[in-house]
């Protein structure tokens, strides 16, 4: 009996892991992007990747001052994470920040209270439990109903997306299967054999002049048309579809909602419409999200944050700052000459520090 004593059970249980990375769940987010269709599949494009390596590269440069450990590596995937899910979640420990792949929210009054964390590592995630004070959470583009979930660009604008994604496909496809260049040209009447071989002088014979005899046959009662040998092109005509206007229009949008404009990725774009581009980039998105991780890092790692995004960007006019200097001097000489207080000037015109 003892010979047959390893085909009984074990007594020990199984243990099965509790992480978001492994093969279980590859073929769960496989399984999943199959029930839902294309969803998803526009942030394969080119578009969105560049739109998002903006993101990522901006944060990356950002000027981070008192919070060593937002470095910009975890500044990086901070940009790429909001770019892609809306929120970035991180665990706060004495070697740094770790990002979370993965998490689950308890909440109280609508504010997060704790944290089941999935922490990424190469031999499978463990899960990790936190209160809300142990945790950096940023979150971009929040629903009112949930304002402990973030949403990216591209799920606020899944419509232009789907149809971005949906236009690039089609336009695959039919360059890969629709008859470029192929031409039709009638021929009278004959053996099978002396087509295939017509059809073989014609193959690779490009650029060249091809002369082929034909002869006026008479059929059905009347002669063939003297043009026989006129050639009919077969490439579909793409212009009318207006596949490649829409293709475009749906770029810019996407490029909008990534806080890009449109004129950026234009062929006729000159030097002040990349930096306005630049500009309305990082002072109208990217700034706003920086305030929001730096009040976020001041709360938890309880020290004062500023990160600027402008600076290291040049997200600015040179020139123009330049000019504002020499007036600026200018004023303040005028206003001491006067004896007014060049504090109180500033105030009235809403400047400050």
């Amino acid at each position: 009996m003892k010979i047959l004593d390893w085909f009984k059970r074990a007594d020990k249980e199984e243990q099965r892991s509790l992480t978001g990375a492994g093969y279980t769940a590859d073929i769960m987010a496989a399984r999943s992007s199959w029930i839902t269709g294309q969803t998803g599949i526009a942030e394969l494009t080119a578009t969105v990747q560049g739109a998002i390596s903006l993101w990522e590269g901006a944060m990356a440069l950002a000027d981070v001052d008192g919070a060593d450990m937002l470095d910009r590596r975890t500044m990086a995937l901070l940009g790429r994470s909001l770019a892609l899910r809306g929120e970035f979640v991180a665990l706060i420990t004495e070697g740094g920040l770790v990002p979370a792949s993965d998490w689950v929210i308890s909440t109280r009054n609508g504010k997060p209270r704790a944290y089941q964390l999935t922490l990424p590592d190469t031999g499978g995630g463990q899960a990790v439990t936190a209160l809300a004070g142990e945790v950096l959470h940023i979150v971009t583009g929040a629903d009112l109903g949930q304002p402990y979930f973030g949403s990216a660009p591209l799920r606020r604008a899944s419509l232009t997306g789907d149809m971005l994604a949906t236009l690039e496909t089609a336009l695959g496809q039919a360059y890969d299967a629709m008859p470029l260049g192929s031409q039709i040209v009638p021929f009278p009447e004959a053996a099978d054999t002396d087509m295939d071989t017509l059809a073989r002088g014609f193959r690779g014979k490009r650029g060249r002049v091809l002369l082929r005899e034909s002869v006026q046959v008479t059929a059905a009662g009347g002669p063939a048309p003297s043009q026989d040998w006129k050639a009919s092109d077969v490439s579909p005509d793409m212009q009318k579809t207006m596949s490649l206007q829409t293709l475009e229009s749906a770029r810019d949008a996407i490029n909008h909602a990534f806080g890009v404009l449109p004129g950026l990725t234009n062929a006729a774009t000159t030097g002040p419409m990349v930096r306005e581009a630049q500009r309305h980039l990082a002072q109208w998105t990217l700034q706003p999200i920086c305030a929001l991780l730096a009040e976020e890092a001041a709360t938890k790692l309880g020290s004062p944050v500023k990160i600027d995004v402008m600076r290291p960007l040049q997200a600015f006019d040179a020139g123009g700052r330049a000019r504002a200097l020499t007036g600026i001097i200018q004023a303040l000489a005028l206003a001491k000459e006067a004896g007014v207080d060049a504090d109180k000037a500033m105030q009235l015109v809403d400047w400050e520090g």
